[in-house]
């Protein structure tokens, strides 16, 4: 009795918490829609576009975004505005409502998502003072390379290199200098290895740290960050973002700022140099260059990009809009003349108004296109050559604000330190802020720490009348020249921004620089329209899956279908209640997970329920059928969810992206399906009965199926097992004949594209590869006018513009296949409904987890049955029935990949589902191991072929029920969830079905054919 007053105490107080906890979510959506109704009252005084702009569809959609974008404003203002008014009958505000609320992911609401690696290999350099060391240097680079393609630790790695490239080396020297006393001169390099790796960590929480404060300061409603330290990334979620490229610069920027000094064309040194690097670059183009053997290998990259230098490089040139001058066209015969000169306009030196001759900051203007070729010009070594050691060349913003030369940038000649660094250092800021100039201009202004003021007093001094060079993260963002010395530490940036530019940029100075710089290695970005689609796709899947199921018990179970019914109720109730409590976000794939746990949380029941229908049929009564059903089902019911919470834990662990969501609704349905299952059912059934009545557990169709079941299975093992053998073979197969890798695991981009009428797939295809000179990927998503593309192209170039620019070239190779005259922002807005980048680097990281997480599973698995029920054989089984279900799928996903209508890849979702079969599948597979086990205890001097005959039909209609709801809850889930979850359901269909074969046909035979005079165990109970 104190048990069931226990439950019945936990039962109502979880539901009057998760009613109160979803409540929130409920005040919070009625207040924003009476919000933005009011906020379309608003914008509805305005006229329509048609009304704007009769007959002019380009400015109707302009004035459309407009609107939009107005409406959007006003509706924020009215949030913000109504923070503190009361909801909930005065209980709470909007502002507490919405912290807690039942937040959802950013692919319900539209949003990005990005995986920042951490690069530990400029903390290296930093570390060891910039040293210009060859062998350190050429050491640092190969451990860099080798860390693309492995999860190994860099500084490990980086040791192991330099070893190879100095075995009788040590480290300490290049480090002790700037360690403060923590490594000395003469320290092995073990303890170099842990004072690097202790500033590893340190740089990786400061990182961590400041990126967070960005964040913060994003403006986003709901952030999410998690870092994972062992792996040295950092997982973002900004749901609601839509500006990707204020995102990008925001997060990868390294906040390095550094104050040179400038060289100019006043310095004879760098003509010199210049004229001597021009002639030298042309001698090496023709060939009649003395060249080492590494420039040699570089040559044929480095001529083919001057094929699109033929212009003349004059400033009427570079703008695009002039109308005087045209590309003057070398001939062929000197298309290699003057390859540095034809690339740049160089500044010409000018006289101010007292005569005296003033020399530009910037050398010159280049077009953005040409820089690639520029740059592999200067880095070959003869080149180099030419020019101090101390010149640095870097890329700037103009001055000017013509939208014409956006593409244009400013080229500079930086005097650097002996070490290549700046005298003055961004560490020294103490204060940034957005201001304007004196000539009215956007600009940042900067207070220094009194270190830092004096290097700048002394820096203005020495260069009155000459430029000294602003530059943040290896870009020039200003180059004024110096009028009076600066003794008070207060400096400026100052040029063509916009005023959102400046303001990131001085939140970004204020928090401070990242000591170990942080790059997109993984990003994804969903359309709010995608986003919509995800939401109605989950919710009907979820409303269908809970009706047929609701309708199934009633219909297999009569009366006693309301217990699981309620049950099933209260356990949604309870995990929706609960994950908003912990803060955790809904995603489709945690939508997914409710859905599957529709009809796994009815499987308690199912098992119970057929139990007791079990012991009726052999003629007890009800209530002693009632207590040995909940009783003899205990041990089934508990092994099933373990093995399958265990595989759900797993999946949690490894953290495999976007399931994660998945993983942690499935744990909490899983824990709860036991609670409700069990414990609140037989508080129902018990409270029910107290009162002289009882459920029925029969209905027509019921009793007649499965109720007097004799068949043979063990007889026809050498048939399944022959089966089992032809899917090894096709399974080990499956690894030549290949699969269509998602672009978590090959790497690349993804894009999907939502056209305005249907398209022919093999035309678009033909069109990017002329684009990208690669064919691209292309599935059709839902309909002819959906596609997933995705494309290598670029993917492993580096820079806060490769994005865009692939982006860009998509649009271009899309032309044809969308309306005339669209621009590249609407196409990003209207028809870019998702897109999804991943480097190689964590595109490997992600397949070893994956691999991991696998094999991980089906040992704890397999030693979970060992240790539940101490016999080796069970193991066996076990480990011949997953293998088995593992292959199926894996053979259904390669040869079928080309036949079925919808994309089939190895992704993320896809291994969530091999684990989520793999624990299922045991499920099935422990409800036949366990009356094996019972049966074996009573049927004394029965051979094991007789005892799991037996077995295998007393719980077929278990294992056929339980496997018949998950079924129907994933065929719903595929055919209306959506996308995103479309592979995911298809992959545990195939699974559901082979894990109920497996069980019969695989698992359970194995325990005659080995030790076959050896008992099958002993029941934990006897009867």
């Amino acid at each position: 009795m104190q048990l069931k007053g226990l439950v019945r105490f936990f039962a109502i107080a979880l539901i009057l918490i998760c009613l109160y906890q979803l409540s929130f979510t409920w005040f919070v959506r009625s207040h924003e829609k009476a919000m933005d109704e009011k906020a379309q009252a608003w914008i509805s005084r305005f006229p329509t576009p048609e009304q704007k702009y009769p007959g002019n569809k380009e400015l109707q959609a302009i004035y459309a975004d407009s609107l939009s974008e107005v409406k959007k404003e006003r509706l924020q203002r009215l949030l913000d505005s109504t923070k503190d008014t009361k909801l909930a009958f005065g209980l709470t505000t909007y502002r507490s409502a919405k912290e807690k609320e039942l937040m959802l992911g950013l692919d319900l609401q539209g949003g990005m998502s990005v995986t920042m690696e951490v690069g530990l290999d400029g903390l290296i350099k930093s570390l060891a003072n910039f040293t210009k060391d060859p062998v350190f240097n050429k050491a640092l680079d190969a451990a860099v390379a080798r860390k693309a393609n492995s999860g190994a630790n860099l500084i490990t790695l980086f040791r192991e290199e330099y070893k190879k490239q100095n075995p009788s080396g040590n480290l300490a020297p290049f480090f002790a200098t700037r360690s403060n006393g923590k490594v000395k001169f003469d320290a092995s390099d073990d303890a170099v290895a842990n004072y690097l790796n202790d500033q590893a960590t340190a740089a990786f929480n400061n990182t961590f740290r400041i990126l967070r404060t960005r964040i913060d300061r994003f403006g986003v409603a709901s952030p999410t960050i998690n870092p994972d330290p062992a792996k040295g990334i950092i997982n973002i979620e900004l749901a609601g973002v839509n500006d990707k490229e204020r995102v990008r610069s925001y997060l990868q920027s390294t906040a390095n700022l550094q104050f040179f000094e400038v060289y100019t064309f006043e310095s004879r040194d760098l003509q010199e140099g210049l004229v001597a690097a021009d002639k030298a670059v042309q001698d090496y183009l023709n060939g009649s260059a003395q060249t080492t053997p590494a420039d040699t290998t570089k040559a044929a990259t480095t001529a083919t990009t001057t094929a699109d230098t033929t212009k003349t490089a004059t400033i009427s040139g570079i703008k695009k809009d002039a109308k005087t001058t045209a590309a003057t066209t070398t001939p062929k015969d000197s298309l290699n003349q003057n390859p540095i000169a034809r690339l740049i306009q160089f500044s010409q030196p000018y006289q101010d108004q007292g005569g005296k001759v003033i020399y530009p900051a910037a050398l010159g203007y280049i077009q953005a296109k040409d820089t690639g070729t520029l740059n592999d010009y200067l880095k070959l070594d003869f080149v180099k050559a030419k020019f101090p050691s101390n010149l640095v060349f870097m890329y700037g913003k103009t001055e000017s604000s013509d939208a014409n030369m956006k593409d244009i940038l400013a080229f500079y000649a930086i005097k650097t330190l002996d070490n290549g660094q700046a005298e003055l250092e961004g560490d020294h800021i103490s204060s940034a802020a957005q201001d304007f100039d004196e000539r009215g201009r956007i600009a940042i202004k900067m207070n220094m720490d009194k270190v830092g003021s004096n290097i700048w007093a002394k820096m203005t001094t020495r260069n009155v009348g000459k430029p000294i060079a602003i530059v943040l993260d290896n870009f020039v963002y200003s180059a004024p020249n110096v009028n009076d010395p600066i003794t008070t530490g207060n400096s400026q940036i100052s040029g063509n921004y916009t005023l959102k530019e400046a303001q990131d940029l001085s939140e970004i100075l204020e928090s401070g620089k990242l000591p170990a710089p942080a790059k997109i290695v993984q990003e994804q970005q969903v359309g709010p329209t995608l986003g919509s689609e995800s939401v109605k796709g989950g919710a009907l899947s979820f409303g269908i899956s809970f009706l047929v199921i609701f309708v199934l018990m009633l219909v297999y179970f009569n009366t006693g279908g309301w217990v699981a019914n309620i049950a099933l109720i209260l356990n949604l109730l309870f995990t929706v209640g609960i994950l908003s409590a912990l803060g955790f976000t809904l995603t489709a794939p945690g939508i997914a997970g409710l859905v599957l746990t529709i009809g796994m949380a009815v499987d308690t029941n199912v098992i119970i329920f057929e139990r007791i229908k079990e012991e009726i049929t052999k003629g007890k009564g009800y209530q002693a059928a009632v207590n040995d059903g909940y009783k003899r089902s205990l041990a089934p019911v508990l092994d099933g969810h373990i093995t399958t919470l265990l595989t759900a834990i797993i999946l949690a662990y490894f953290g495999l992206g976007p399931v994660l969501g998945f993983a942690t609704t499935q744990i909490i349905g899983i824990l709860l399906s036991l609670f409700c299952g069990i414990l609140v059912s037989r508080l129902i059934t018990d409270w029910y009965t107290n009162k002289n009545r009882h459920f029925e557990y029969f209905t027509g169709l019921s009793r007649k199926i499965f109720q007097k079941a004799a068949f043979k299975f063990i007889e026809y093992r050498k048939v399944a097992y022959a089966i089992s053998i032809v899917i090894f073979l096709l399974g080990v197969s499956t690894f030549f004949n290949g699969f269509d890798q998602g672009v978590e695991f090959a790497g690349g981009r993804s894009y999907t594209i939502k056209f305005d009428k249907p398209v022919n797939v093999e035309e678009v295809r033909d069109q990017l590869k002329v684009t990208f000179g690669e064919s691209p990927i292309i599935k059709t998503v839902n309909s002819n006018n959906q596609l997933n593309i995705t494309t290598s192209y670029k993917i492993e170039e580096t820079g806060n513009n490769v994005d865009s620019l692939v982006e860009r070239m998509l649009y271009t190779g899309l032309q044809k296949q969308l309306p005339q005259g669209l621009s590249f922002n609407e196409f990003e807005t209207k028809y870019k409904q998702s897109s999804q980048t991943v480097l190689p680097t964590i595109s490997d990281d992600l397949k070893a987890g994956a691999t991991q997480a696998t094999i991980f599973a089906l040992i704890v698995i397999c030693l979970y049955i060992f240790i539940r029920f101490r016999d080796w054989r069970y193991s066996l089984g076990t480990i011949f029935s997953l293998m088995h279900d593992v292959f199926v799928t894996l053979i259904v996903f390669s040869y079928a990949r080309t036949i079925v209508p919808f994309p089939l890849e190895i992704d993320q979702h896809f291994i969530a589902a091999i684990l989520t079969v793999i624990g299922f599948s045991m499920n099935d597979t422990v409800i036949v191991y366990d009356r094996i086990r019972e049966d074996s205890g009573m049927m004394k001097g029965v051979n094991n072929a007789t005892i799991i005959n037996k077995a295998i039909n007393e719980t077929l209609s278990r294992t056929i029920m339980t496997s018949l709801t998950v079924f129907l809850t994933l065929l719903i889930l595929f055919i209306f969830g959506g996308e995103v979850t479309r592979g995911f359901a298809f992959a545990m269909m195939i699974g559901v079905f082979t894990g109920t074969y497996s069980s019969i046909f695989v698992a359970a035979p194995i325990l005659v054919d080995f030790a076959k005079n050896k008992p099958l165990g002993k029941a934990t109970e006897k009867k």
